[in-house]
């Protein structure tokens, strides 16, 4: 389904994100769909820089700036705080990094879940903590290279499944995105918004300096993830019902990461090894989806 992206602006000139940076283009798309009465929280993160230095921000919306481990408690006080003073219209977004969510601040966005508080989480995941010299965390994937986890001694455990994650917490809603796709991110955060309750949306967002890619290369490389099914696009409603937003046309994991010097490193024998656990993990999603 094709839906029109809206045409005003909320992120405008003077940000400070790196050129090709996803996580820079993603918040451009997600403030168009949910509109100016939005309060953004970030955690320490690479968009803590990016916004630019108090008193100045590339954002017409107001910014709460919070604790590396807090997102998900300050996403819920925010929100507590609006339905005090009864203001029902606002709508509250944490945006924090896969540092903040898949590792600091799982915690306390595990607590804003099972409270099933109302608001809506968006991590922005370039699968590293980019923001202070590309170090490995849980959202790293398996045999990457970072700074700490190097070619010779690349990282030896899959990523973690964030998104199983919140569908165990039986939150009413769980969407993946990503800028290659702006109708389906704007969709999805539109229904988002219109759902009560905890929502959560895993965006996957490149970082040139930490794939080692071109600049230019961001949203083909996005493109490229969903369509070798490394990334799927789903939505998982109410911890339970699974639905496949693209069919993928199922290239080869190789037309993935041989762009990303991040991956360079990797033998044949590797590559082959990291495609047979993308088609497992596709054939795990093609029985949910099919209430398996």
């Amino acid at each position: 389904m094709r839906i029109e992206i809206p045409q005003e602006e909320f992120m405008i000139s003077g940000h400070l994100a790196c050129p090709g940076c996803g996580a820079a283009l993603s918040m451009r798309f997600a403030l168009k769909a949910l509109g100016k009465k939005t309060i953004v929280v970030i955690p320490a993160s690479c968009w803590t820089i990016i916004a630019g230095p108090f008193p100045y921000s590339s954002l017409k919306v107001p910014i709460v700036h919070c604790a590396f481990e807090t997102g998900g408690a300050t996403g819920a006080g925010i929100k507590a705080a609006l339905q005090a003073r009864g203001d029902v219209e606002t709508t509250v977004m944490v945006w924090a990094g896969d540092g903040g969510t898949f590792d600091i601040g799982l915690q306390s966005l595990s607590g804003a879940a099972e409270r099933n508080d109302d608001f809506i989480y968006v991590c922005y995941d370039n699968e590293a903590y980019m923001n202070t010299g590309i170090q490995r965390s849980s959202a790293t994937p398996y045999l990457s290279w970072t700074t700490t986890s190097p070619a010779n001694q690349p990282k030896e455990n899959p990523k973690k499944d964030i998104m199983e994650i919140m569908a165990a917490h039986r939150v009413p809603y769980a969407a993946s995105a990503t800028i290659a796709y702006p109708q389906d991110l704007v969709r999805k955060l539109q229904k988002a918004k219109e759902i009560r309750g905890f929502k959560f949306i895993h965006l996957l967002s490149p970082c040139p300096p930490g794939w080692r890619i071109d600049p230019e290369l961001s949203i083909k490389i996005s493109r490229l993830a969903v369509q070798s099914k490394v990334f799927p696009l789903y939505e998982v409603e109410g911890g339970e019902r699974y639905t496949i937003n693209l069919q993928p046309k199922g290239i080869l994991v190789n037309e993935y990461i041989r762009l990303q010097g991040r991956f360079s490193h990797l033998s044949e024998e590797e590559i082959e090894m990291i495609q047979e656990n993308v088609d497992r993990g596709w054939e795990r999603l093609i029985k949910k989806a099919s209430g398996w």
